[in-house]
């Protein structure tokens, strides 16, 4: 796996480091996601996240020699990844691991590929190949396959599964948006950690306000685990992650770092196994291998580099 628009492969031993360290977190995200959810409101729980988030994005932004104040024209592109990015897709995110696995969440979020080219096509005129169609088709498939699963061995209701289906669709589709918000000039003019650690304030305030008329006044659980938790999904899940998947694709081209998203389900459903009961079979075996064979042929098809993503899996 050679670079498309970089000039170095993979396979180079501190790529592929930063490829699988990347896909590893990103995997990891899910399951304690499922945690955070437990004992507190999401929207408690995801504005806890992005403090830690933006905080160490300003301080990661300092090491670089980035501005840690974004110019007038930043503050549009900051409002717009915020809303998206950071409140809607991971309220969205956060809610419908509240009724399915959150492997299965996971899994659906490879499509996200979909949307992107969809808007990509419509806002910035990126074209789509027949490939990209047919393999998005497959891994379609082998989604409604493993969802076919979920119905059948958890103990949730059908209209409980398609809510679970609905809210992380709309996730996929908040991310979406974000994504081609991060494409777009303007936002690629803007310094990147500074944008995304003034996008996660943003973040933070709306879910703030959602939290205190929904919720009423702050929640936090006292558990080590949700802290730590926190820590993870803010530190390991958001500042880490981001510098590594973003040299990569400068390094070996945005297609080719694009394959985290094939492997980040895999992680996840790994650990869905291990901590959530998930049962495998035949039925949800074959979905996996269909959904994640349907998205190697749709991203082999794909005729532009994907738009750059404002973050990568929740």
């Amino acid at each position: 796996m050679s670079a498309q628009t970089g000039g170095e492969s993979l396979l180079a031993p501190r790529n592929l480091a930063a490829f699988l360290l990347v896909s590893l977190i990103w995997g990891g995200t899910w399951l304690v996601i499922r945690d955070q959810i437990s004992s507190v409101p999401p929207s408690w729980s995801i504005t806890w996240r992005f403090i830690v988030a933006a905080l160490g994005m300003f301080v990661l932004a300092k090491l670089r020699g980035e501005p840690l104040g974004l110019p007038r024209e930043g503050w549009r592109w900051a409002l717009a990844l915020g809303l998206f990015q950071f409140s809607l897709n991971f309220s969205f995110v956060y809610n419908a691991e509240k009724f399915i696995t959150s492997g299965l969440v996971a899994v659906m979020f490879a499509l996200l590929v979909v949307p992107n080219a969809v808007l990509g096509r419509i806002v910035l005129g990126q074209p789509i190949r027949r490939e990209f169609v047919l393999g998005s088709s497959i891994a379609a498939i082998g989604v409604a396959m493993l969802f076919a699963q979920e119905y059948r061995a958890s103990p949730a209701t059908l209209g409980e599964v398609l809510t679970g289906a609905a809210l992380t669709v709309g996730g996929i589709l908040s991310a979406s948006a974000a994504n081609i918000v991060q494409a777009m000039d303007g936002a690629k003019r803007q310094p990147l950690l500074t944008l995304l650690a003034w996008s996660m304030v943003v973040g933070v305030l709306l879910n703030t306000g959602f939290a205190l008329a929904t919720q009423g006044p702050p929640q936090f659980d006292s558990r080590p685990e949700y802290a730590l938790g926190i820590l993870y999904l803010g530190l390991a899940g958001s500042v880490i992650t981001f510098p590594l998947y973003y040299g990569l694709v400068r390094k070996v081209g945005a297609g080719t770092a694009a394959y985290s998203s094939v492997i980040v389900p895999i992680v996840a459903m790994v650990l869905s196994t291990l901590f959530e009961g998930f049962v495998w079979g035949p039925l949800p075996a074959a979905g996996a291998a269909i959904t994640l064979a349907g998205m190697v042929v749709a991203m082999r098809g794909r005729a532009a580099p994907p738009p750059r993503r404002a973050t990568p899996e929740p």
